[in-house]
């Protein structure tokens, strides 16, 4: 990814940040009818990034916002930018939604590049050879208001994806992988 692309993503995701969407052409349309909504808040505390803000509108999603939910969740190790999911992000909107709280989730790890996720491996065996997290599909999250039981039961509900439950560690892994669960 260029220089001055990933200047404009971190332009956007800050306008975002504020509330502010910045104008695309099919945008304007889009948010008259500003409906049924779906929006995400979640920060990086690794690079500092945040994003708050309404990533789908009446069925459509807003590739302007799916874009810095990918720019906040990359592998900063390598700095690489994949594209997140959706069905992932929708897990993540609709567990926050659930926790019923204004703060945001804290990324804990997204995206990895497989070297990334190797190295992590040689580390610890609680990561996955073939995680979901190289392939975009997956966040560790955390909330310094909520605790890591607490925001699986949550995610659990939803019977979309994957949960891991990491109790010790306070973070929680969702994925829009297949249907299960793992941990404490």
């Amino acid at each position: 990814m260029s220089e001055a692309t990933k200047t404009l993503l971190g332009r956007r995701a800050v306008l975002t940040g504020l509330g502010v969407l910045a104008a695309t052409p099919a945008m304007p349309a889009v948010i008259r009818g500003l409906g049924d909504t779906r929006s995400i808040r979640m920060f990086s505390s690794r690079t500092g990034d945040w994003v708050d803000t309404v990533y789908w509108v009446e069925g459509t999603y807003i590739l302007e916002a799916l874009n810095a939910v990918s720019y906040l969740m990359r592998d900063w190790r390598e700095d690489r930018i994949e594209p997140i999911s959706p069905a992932t992000i929708d897990i993540i909107a609709q567990t926050w939604a659930m926790l019923r709280t204004d703060e945001p989730f804290e990324v804990v790890s997204g995206y990895r590049t497989p070297q990334t996720n190797a190295m992590l491996r040689r580390r610890s065996r609680a990561v996955a050879r073939k995680s979901y997290h190289v392939l975009a599909m997956a966040a560790d999250l955390t909330m310094k208001s909520r605790t890591a039981r607490q925001i699986s039961r949550a995610a659990k509900s939803l019977q979309a994806g994957g949960v891991g439950t990491y109790s010790r560690a306070e973070f929680v892994h969702v994925d829009s992988g297949p249907l299960r669960d793992w941990g404490r």
